[in-house]
Order: structure tokens, then C-alpha cells, then sequence
């Protein structure tokens, strides 16, 4: 096991198109850390840099207590995952985990020791004697973890394995991608763009867009305390509730319509909400309820049941629109009215712009473009 630490690195492509800006980050020994964003945001070209497939333009990368800007692939100790699988169609599953050890020159009876216990790690015994055209693809992805397993790393790098599968197999590959960690205990980089992969899988997360990391924290802590607007809109499922507005005589009031709330002091943070703001909460926060604080009428848009759950869109009047997860008791039907209530304590405001602060997050560090 290494720590991994990223010190100022940036990638910059021709024409000074700049893919990853200043990313500083340090992953401990054994840790599971989960790079996440959407498409485009440089998670998997920082990955590419961790790995050495990608050149660092600018900054630092170290492996343990040896820094490998300038060190090949091969020899930094890693093992990396990609989202195709990569095996050789004429080889066994038992030579494909095998190739890269005796490409390495390891003697015949330590290549047999690490595929029998690799595959007895990943529940692959029976299927040894196949070749990958005779596997499903949950079978073939874990031939693919078995073959980083088998070479022992320092670090394994992921790089989106799950999404070429089916949504019930990610599932189980993803429990069982998190008690192989466990067990193992290897410093572990995960990139993926699906949010929810991120929230169960990482022991710490850090949530980048447009080329920037924009929050480094455990899933709960990125979940109940996000810097940013973008943060609390691309964590947590289903998305959160922005409604831009004002706040006047300790309320706040939407831009459009007469839908208004009293501001909680927990929101605010002790600061001034002056001029335009947003507020935001999300779809678990709202409660139906005749007499809760607050409450307000709301038309029933669209129901979407979930067995013990309901997802509901609800019309606050003006052409604005609420998400609302409820319990499965007594919900109206489309196109009938219900009165809901937001809880305080999960109300939270945020400054203008898809990127804007929450009140009460630490203000960003002014950046310094790379020369």
C-alpha cells in the first residue's frame, strides 16, 4: 500500500486548452478515493496522470515517497481497471491473469500461487479453463480486477469499470468491488461519473467540474455541506430544488410567483443575504403536513411510485417547479393539490450562478492561470 499526493498538477493540451487546473490531493494508505463529475470535467485524465499515460504539464505527482512525473507506467507500482475490458480473446482466464506476471519474468510457481489466489479472491475457479467469448460481462469484469489483483500494486487505478453493465450487475459489482477493497486494503482511485457509484463506494470523494476539483470530503459530508450550488445539484438523487429569489424581513421570497419561506438562522450562517439568492433544498426535505410551519399549497404535477417510496413534481404556482420524495401514504393524484412544508434545518442558500457559494462554505482561493 502507498499514499498517493497530487501537488499543484495541471494538463494542458495544444492551443493552451487547459483539461485539469491545479489539483491538490492527498490520498492515505489504503484509502478509497472516488474522482466524480460529469463528462469532461478531467477525473479520468488526472486518473491517466496518476497512472503515467498522460504527461504532467505543471505540478507534482508522488507514489509513496517517490515522485513519478518522469517515471514509466510500468514501473510505478500501479494496476489500473479500464471501462472496456481488455482481455485477450484467445487466451484463458487463467493465462489472461496470468500474462502481465510472466511478462514480469516471476517464476512459474509464484505466477500459480497468485492465480489461485486471486481467483479464489474473486469467486473465478470454475471458469479458468474458458476464454472471455465464453463469459457474461460481469465475469469478464472481474477477470479484468483479477488480472490488476494478481500483480499485487501498490495502488489500483479504476477508471469507469462498471458502466459497460447492465444497472442490476453494476450493482453487485459494485458490493463486491467494496468488500474486495476491505479486504484487501489497497490504496484504491476510482473515477466515475454516476454519483451514486461515488457516494457508495468512496471513503472520501472529490467532486470536480470543468477541469477544477470543487470539493474534497467524505460522501457525507459533500452531501449535507456542499460548497457550491453545482455540488448540491450533481450529489445526491434526487437532485436538489434551486428557487432563485430574495430575502426581505427575514423571508425569502421567489423571483417569480408568491411562493415565500421563512429563512431558518442555520441557512444563513451567520452572514448577510443581500441582493439575488438561491434557495435550496432537497426532495427528502419535503413534508406533506395541514399544520407544519410554513406549509403552502402545491399543485400534484406527476407521481412516480417507487414501492415504499413516491417521487412527486409539484407546481408552487408561476411556472416553478419542486421535486418532493414522500412516503407512499395518502399522496394525491395528478392534478389534485396538497399542502407541504420544507424542514428548516435542511434548508440551505446559495450565491448566484451555477457555481455559487452556499452561505457559510469557505470562499474559494482566488486561482492563478499556469504559465
Amino acid at each position: 500500500m502507498s499514499k498517493v499526493e497530487l501537488s499543484g498538477v495541471w494538463k494542458i493540451y495544444d492551443k493552451n486548452v487547459e483539461a485539469v487546473r491545479d489539483v491538490n490531493l492527498a490520498i492515505d494508505s489504503g484509502e478509497f478515493v472516488v474522482l466524480v463529475g460529469p463528462s469532461g470535467c478531467g477525473k479520468s485524465t488526472t486518473l491517466r496522470m496518476i497512472a503515467g499515460l498522460e504527461t504532467v504539464s505543471r505540478g507534482q505527482i508522488s507514489i509513496g515517497d517517490r515522485v513519478v512525473n518522469d517515471v514509466a507506467p510500468k514501473d510505478r507500482n500501479i494496476a489500473m481497471v479500464f471501462q472496456n475490458y481488455a482481455l485477450y480473446p484467445h487466451m484463458t482466464v487463467e493465462k489472461n491473469i496470468a500474462f502481465a506476471l510472466k511478462i514480469a519474468g516471476m517464476p512459474k510457481d509464484e505466477i500459480a500461487k497468485r492465480v489461485a489466489r486471486t481467483s479464489s479472491i474473486l469467486g473465478l475457479d470454475a471458469l479458468l479453463k474458458r476464454k472471455p467469448g465464453a463469459l457474461s460481462g460481469g465475469q469478464r469484469q472481474r477477470v479484468a480486477l483479477g488480472r490488476a489483483i494478481a500483480r499485487d500494486p501498490a495502488v489500483y487505478l479504476f477508471d469507469e469499470p462498471l458502466s459497460n453493465l447492465d444497472a442490476k450487475l453494476r450493482v453487485s459489482m459494485r458490493s463486491e468491488l467494496k468488500a474486495l477493497h476491505q479486504r484487501l486494503g489497497t490504496t484504491t482511485v476510482y473515477v466515475t461519473h454516476d454519483q451514486e457509484e461515488a457516494m457508495t463506494l468512496g471513503s472520501r470523494l472529490v467532486v470536480m467540474a470543468e477541469s477544477e476539483v470543487q470539493q474534497i470530503g467524505t460522501p457525507l459530508e459533500v452531501y449535507q455541506h456542499p460548497v457550491n450550488r453545482f455540488v448540491a445539484g450533481f450529489v445526491g438523487s434526487p437532485t436538489m430544488n434551486f428557487i432563485p429569489g430574495r430575502i426581505e424581513s427575514g423571508l425569502f421570497r421567489a423571483k417569480a410567483g408568491s411562493f415565500q419561506l421563512p429563512v431558518p438562522a442555520s441557512a444563513l450562517a451567520g452572514e448577510q443575504a443581500t441582493g439575488e439568492i438561491v434557495l435550496g433544498f432537497r426532495p427528502q426535505a419535503v413534508v406533506a403536513g395541514e399544520s407544519s410551519p410554513g406549509a403552502f399549497e402545491a399543485k400534484v404535477e406527476l407521481t412516480e411510485p417507487l414501492g415504499d417510496q413516491v417521487d412527486l413534481r409539484l407546481d408552487i404556482g408561476a411556472g416553478e417547479t419542486i421535486g418532493a420524495r414522500m412516503p407512499m401514504t395518502s399522496i394525491p393524484s395528478a392534478g389534485q393539490t396538497m399542502r407541504v412544508a420544507i424542514k428548516p434545518e435542511d434548508v440551505m442558500l446559495f450565491e448566484p450562478g451555477e457555481f455559487g457559494r452556499r452561505l457559510g462554505a469557505p470562499k474559494p482561493a482566488s486561482k492563478i492561470k499556469a504559465g
